[in-house]
């Protein structure tokens, strides 16, 4: 539940000011993605609220990696997670470097709004049995959170982000700029996150299918180990005594 509560407040942090840039500001990018290249040159200045969304996003995906390997909840995708943070991180500190900024504000607003949803459904299931019974309350509200993640990682992940930022950054770039800089590399890891975010979707289909055929009566994260089957990431000489929502062998 804290590793939850951590990271809804902090993606619906972060999405909410995407949101900002993008529909609050004059920035054009959601509505016409290739503007994301006009005027494009090596060096430009980076505006300052595009730079903050940048150290935010930065900040937390640089902890994030030392959190999945040492503070979170080992889970079955925690390899695959620990990778996205990494391709995540490359792609926010090279596309800073090298002035890709406003293709990093889209993906931002693309990506966070499934990690609100999905953190609030999660936060909404451990309460519904909390305290030794069941509330109703909760598991309503956890159900349409369910079906609202579900619906936003398919629009936003897997529609939206190949429609808006693959088509930008693969065609749109070479137009504007046909010597543009390491077309190679970003394009091939924009093309790993859609692979990630595809091999998750396969996680979300399987939830669905469970649900639907009755398989399973309550929602819970599929990715999570039941308690006879916990792993911890890595073997170590000595156990870690703290880690996220245990202490010591105990839950919170």
């Amino acid at each position: 539940m804290p590793e939850s509560a951590w990271k809804f407040l902090f993606y619906l942090g972060s999405w909410s000011y995407s949101a900002y840039l993008l529909f609050g500001t004059n920035y054009p990018f959601f509505h016409d993605p290739p503007s994301v290249f006009y005027d494009w040159t090596p060096g430009m200045a980076v505006p300052r609220d595009i730079a903050a969304a940048y150290l935010l996003q930065g900040s937390f995906y640089s902890h994030s990696i030392y959190a999945t390997l040492y503070m979170d909840t080992w889970r079955k995708d925690s390899v695959v997670m620990l990778i996205h943070h990494v391709v995540t991180l490359v792609l926010i500190v090279s596309s800073y470097a090298f002035r890709y900024h406003n293709v990093g504000i889209l993906v931002f607003f693309l990506h966070d709004i499934s990690d609100v949803l999905l953190e609030f459904t999660k936060l909404n299931i451990y309460f519904r049995s909390c305290s030794g019974s069941h509330h109703r309350l909760h598991a309503l509200v956890a159900d349409l959170g369910c079906l609202s993640f579900c619906f936003s990682w398919f629009w936003f992940r897997l529609y939206w982000f190949p429609l808006k930022v693959l088509y930008a950054t693969c065609h749109c770039s070479l137009l504007s700029v046909p010597d543009i800089p390491f077309y190679f590399f970003f394009n091939a890891l924009l093309l790993l996150l859609t692979l990630m975010n595809l091999y998750w979707f396969l996680y979300i289909v399987a939830l669905a299918v469970k649900v639907l055929t009755g398989q399973m009566r309550e929602l819970k994260d599929l990715r999570e180990y039941d308690t006879a089957e916990a792993q911890s990431p890595k073997p170590s000489k000595a156990e870690k005594s703290l880690r996220n929502g245990l202490v010591k062998g105990k839950r919170f």
